[in-house]
């Protein structure tokens, strides 16, 4: 099967860019810290003699694509990838309706996988359009009181059947676990607290306030997140893949392409390794040319999640102890008219790196005559929106190489679930091998703890 592709070609720009060179004097580097991964931080990891220095060491994930895949070619019905297709089948066929609540990683990489696979308005279209697969909402990752009664206002008068899907790992965030108490309220009331563990679907801990809350209500079903798998990480785990496999999204091909990804990995030359290039090239742009700021340029709307998704990942994982390269994620040609005046002409602190795809959903379409030509676009007539977006990408890399600002691709052959499967696996995997080089652990969050010690403090608790 194919494999999506990055091509560092558009960094070759002089002295603001990279060289061959500068790649071909890196390799050892690069080598040793992949090495590190794939050896030490995995064995220690199943060991458990996992040193201080490496606290916490949340590398399960790298193997998790493939474990769940083997246990599912083993037994179908009782392996835990098995259980997730069950249950999604059950929610799917009993509710219109599902709202996800979880925070930061327990929420967005479902987000960002139902913006990529379903269509562009899946919640506005009729059941029958939808595939009959329920229409999807996300809370809990914000104390917005506007918002939360919003979403109260639409599953309370909508006069159809709706379900809970709540992720934390401990159940002790406040904003998740304040909004499951507000929508849990509202769901007894429409089905009872003799049905309400039919409609609350938990992914937690083995242990802990939200483990116990769901034995309490009577949870048909609980999935557990995994040991030594951070929120961040946790995509392709029960947290993500349980609200993608209720929207109907196939599961095992993502994780097909994840495992597809860890092989590549594994087994490919430096020069050809697509996770190591990517390290390499960001890593030296950041080191050697001082671009703080690095930018994900997606070329499709249905991808912003996804940026967005690696913007907590990188911020996360490597915006520490002073050091870090500032994610941001831009959505092109739409950013085009807000904040390429500054990408062209700015400061020279910037990576560009463009996600696009080879193949869209639908089939093109053409800009198309009438008779009314004041726009001067019919002589466009046969031209269609792909032929567009393609000009476009191809202008803007090329104003941004003739001012020798440095750019990336990265190209997916298709936006579908075995392509993102290994986008997911590649930017993961990348961003603990670049952990490693900075000499920083790419695992934990302390600086997002300090905040919810002082929120503490102020509500007296």
């Amino acid at each position: 099967m194919s494999l999506l592709k990055y091509d560092l070609s558009g960094s070759f720009v002089g002295d603001h860019g990279l060289s061959s060179a500068d790649l071909q004097a890196f390799e050892k580097e690069v080598l040793a810290a992949s090495a590190e991964v794939l050896g030490p931080d995995i064995d220690q990891y199943a060991s458990g003699e996992i040193p201080d220095a490496k606290q916490p060491l949340d590398s399960a994930f790298f193997e998790m694509p493939q474990r769940l895949l083997s246990e599912y070619a083993k037994d179908r019905d009782s392996s835990e990838l098995g259980q997730i297709l069950k249950t999604a089948k059950r929610i799917r066929e009993s509710v219109d309706r599902v709202v996800v609540l979880g925070i930061g990683g327990s929420y967005m990489g479902a987000r960002a996988l139902m913006e990529a696979c379903c269509h562009p308005y899946h919640n506005e279209l009729s059941r029958a359009d939808r595939g009959s697969r329920p229409r999807m909402y996300f809370e809990g990752n914000n104390v917005d009181n506007d918002a939360t009664q919003g979403l109260l206002d639409l599953v309370n008068s909508a006069g159809e059947d709706w379900a809970i899907v709540v992720i934390s790992k401990s159940g002790g965030t406040m904003e998740t676990a304040v909004a499951f108490r507000q929508f849990l309220r509202n769901l007894t009331e429409q089905c009872g607290e003799d049905r309400l563990g039919e409609f609350v679907v938990p992914v937690t801990g083995k242990s802990g306030k939200l483990f116990e809350l769901s034995e309490a209500i009577g949870c048909k079903e609980k999935f557990a997140v995994p040991d030594g798998v951070g929120g961040r990480f946790s995509i392709l785990s029960p947290v993500g893949l349980v609200p993608a496999a209720i929207l109907g999204i196939d599961v095992v091909r993502l994780l097909e392409g994840a495992a597809a990804m860890n092989e590549h990995f594994r087994t490919a030359k430096y020069t050809s390794n697509v996770v190591q290039q990517f390290v390499a090239s960001n890593y030296l742009m950041y080191r050697q040319r001082e671009c703080n700021l690095r930018l994900m340029s997606v070329w499709a709307k249905s991808l912003e999640s996804v940026g967005l998704w690696y913007d907590q990942l990188m911020a996360e994982s490597l915006g520490k102890h002073g050091l870090g390269a500032t994610p941001l994620t831009v959505v092109n040609t739409r950013d085009l008219h807000s904040r390429a005046q500054q990408h062209q002409e700015g400061a020279r602190d910037k990576f560009i790196v463009n996600v696009t795809t080879e193949t869209w959903h639908r089939d093109a379409l053409p800009v198309g005559s009438q008779p009314w030509d004041q726009d001067e676009l019919n002589r466009l007539a046969d031209r269609t929106l792909p032929d567009i977006m393609t000009a476009a990408i191809k202008g803007t890399n090329k104003a941004y190489a003739d001012d020798n600002r440095p750019t990336a691709d990265i190209c997916l052959p298709k936006i579908d679930e075995y392509h993102l499967g290994q986008l997911f696996q590649m930017l993961m995997t990348a961003t603990v091998v670049e952990g490693r080089l900075m000499e920083i652990n790419p695992y934990g969050q302390p600086g997002v703890e300090a905040y919810k010690i002082n929120m503490k403090a102020e509500l007296g608790i």
